[in-house]
């Protein structure tokens, strides 16, 4: 059995960390999905970006959007709404059998957004009208204006995907947005069913510390924060806060783990996707990764059998001054920023189309 399909039965769900036209005409899509146990996919404006400066497969579209008369954020939208629609419609027999756990892809608010509260909810109420799709989630940054939004948005009915994690207070508190949402709902009498998944960024926290630890600590930080955060959405998932709300018919919120290729070339290619294998979970990986998991992967034990070593490792991290929360807070920020310059080049890219 494919290293892929055993960590699809030991009950994690294996996302691609990518789209594109030519992923979608190929067919190679299709065949992640069948070949590699991919049930669902992410994308994000660098990914866009990257699809639409790369060549000339949307050059059609752009230009006849312009003459449509569209500004250059709507014309992306579209496009990455007809892409995505093509993807939903193969991951919609994953969708139906799942009940609607899983077979989802995920659009972005325009990342400019991420500290306007009530333009966020607009947008986001946008999109998820024009998806025409019901596995379509709607990404939101999970920044301090973010997450009134996901509450909002939630409380609203969209389903909501919360981009940008990168500590478990953070998880915690999009976790907390999430269920006054939810909670709102019951209270209103309406169906407390809206999907929702958290993504939690893990290599971006070694690539942060890369040179300024001793090596014993190399490539270490990522798993110890994000088996913390592990720990704590198993915490929630038993508690009995949780335990009313799924009395009721909620569905809970599944913890994501995002940004999971290997930044450091002495480091194993897989190390992250092995050291997280959990269930009810989900791993979004790019291409690189999911082949090399698909040819030498291996399914570990669980990440909360190694809390207690996860917060001994950042003891040691705090030993040699690295401050895990004041640091989650600057990912935070430079994610955010990074993702705007990104859309800025999207935008640009399509100008120039």
């Amino acid at each position: 059995m494919k290293p892929t399909q055993q960590l699809h039965e030991f009950g994690q769900s294996l996302w691609l960390d990518n789209i594109t036209r030519n992923l979608l005409d190929s067919g190679t899509l299709e065949r992640y999905i069948t070949e590699d146990s991919i049930t669902g996919l992410t994308s994000n404006p660098s990914i866009f970006d990257k699809a639409i400066a790369a060549g000339t497969d949307y050059d059609q579209d752009i230009a006849g959007g312009k003459v449509a008369g569209g500004s250059d954020e709507e014309v992306f939208f579209d496009l990455a709404l007809a892409d995505l629609r093509r993807a939903a419609d193969l991951f919609a027999p994953v969708h139906a059998r799942t009940d609607g756990v899983d077979g989802w892809v995920s659009l972005e608010v325009s990342p400019l957004l991420a500290r306007d509260t009530n333009a966020t909810v607009e947008q986001a109420k946008a999109l998820h009208a024009k998806t025409e799709r019901p596995n379509i989630f709607i990404k939101i940054p999970g920044t301090a204006e973010g997450l009134p939004a996901i509450e909002e948005c939630i409380f609203a009915g969209v389903p909501i995907n919360v981009t940008l994690l990168f500590s478990a207070k953070q998880y915690q508190d999009a976790a907390e947005a999430y269920l006054r949402g939810i909670e709102r709902r019951v209270a209103a009498g309406w169906n407390p069913v809206v999907p929702s998944v958290a993504s939690l960024f893990v290599s971006r926290w070694d690539k942060a510390v890369a040179g300024r630890v001793p090596d014993h600590l190399e490539n270490r930080l990522g798993i110890a924060v994000s088996t913390l955060a592990y720990k704590g959405y198993r915490t929630l998932l038993e508690s009995a806060r949780w335990g009313r709300l799924a009395n009721e018919g909620a569905r809970a919120q599944r913890l994501l783990w995002a940004s999971t290729s290997t930044k450091n070339p002495a480091a194993p290619d897989i190390l992250y996707v092995q050291a997280l294998a959990a269930p009810f979970t989900i791993n979004t990986m790019p291409e690189a990764t999911l082949s090399a998991f698909g040819d030498h992967g291996e399914v570990g034990d669980l990440p909360v059998a190694k809390a207690q070593a996860a917060k001994q490792t950042l003891s040691s991290f705090a030993e040699v001054g690295i401050d895990h929360q004041k640091l989650a807070g600057e990912l935070q920020h430079e994610g955010t920023e990074s993702f705007d310059a990104s859309w800025k080049n999207l935008l640009e890219s399509i100008r120039s189309k």
